[in-house]
């Protein structure tokens, strides 16, 4: 069966939509239907990709955000609804690495990993969740990680904040589900993307080893980003509709022994 424009009449979010998940994501998005706001902090990153999209024949804006701000998360919100007429979809997806232990991380890096990969996930959804509660529907998903259900080396902040998005993940299912709100994680392993390789710059490891050392997995290769969009596209889709609170791994098998 060939599934096609799940998301026709939705309105979806994609922050850090300019590269990566996020761009594969909001891709995926618009070929199945959706408006879709593009929100990077990189403002030509998300023009680029709102571009691609509606040249193809989508809808797509691009919005520069930092979704740490407060005010840049209402104004993204505030904007998407002006163009599109309401939010359907959010999805969490913003996020940045520092790799460094507790001892070794500058309290400065702690501080901006947690307020982009956690209070960018609390701000979006707080915005964004009044309008999905006066339509009594809408589907969230969060960025997680497998280092958010199970540890990593010299990655503190980043494990901390997404084993913190993993249980907000859960406890917003809770939360608005008697509103029709469905909220999940998916948890990527390591995905080919410009963070995954910036972590191999930041421990000083050489491109080539750091993407093989990556691989090291049972399925033997790193993930695609559009791999991971597909799992992100379930958990949005009416394929998906009794499942909430749940952190889907995509990993490869990374987790699996």
């Amino acid at each position: 069966m060939t599934l096609s424009h799940e998301l026709d009449g939705k309105v979806a979010i994609v922050t850090g939509g300019g590269n990566g998940i996020g761009r594969a994501t909001a891709e995926l998005f618009a070929a199945q239907g959706a408006a879709v706001a593009v929100l990077d902090v990189n403002g030509s990153a998300a023009e680029d990709v709102a571009s691609r999209i509606t040249s193809s024949g989508g809808r797509a804006v691009s919005i520069t955000a930092d979704v740490s701000r407060e005010h840049d998360a209402r104004r993204a919100v505030e904007e998407t609804v002006g163009q599109f007429g309401g939010i359907d979809i959010l999805f969490n997806n913003a996020g940045i690495i520092r790799r460094a232990s507790v001892l070794d991380i500058r309290i400065e890096d702690w501080d901006l990993v947690t307020a982009v990969n956690l209070r960018g996930v609390f701000l979006m959804s707080r915005f964004a969740l009044p309008h999905m509660i006066e339509n009594k529907a809408g589907a969230i998903v969060n960025t997680g990680s497998g280092w958010g259900l199970a540890g990593g080396g010299q990655a503190a902040s980043y494990c901390a904040t997404k084993a913190a998005v993993v249980n907000l993940t859960k406890a917003m299912a809770i939360d608005h589900a008697q509103a029709g709100i469905r909220v999940n994680c998916v948890c990527p392993g390591d995905t080919d993307t410009n963070l995954l390789k910036s972590e191999g710059e930041q421990l000083g490891i050489e491109a080539a080893t750091w993407m093989r050392e990556s691989a090291d997995r049972p399925m033997g290769r790193v993930g695609r980003p559009e791999e991971i969009a597909q799992a992100v596209l379930y958990l949005v889709s009416d394929r998906s509709s009794y499942v909430t609170g749940v952190a889907h791994i995509v990993d490869g098998g990374g987790l699996a022994g």
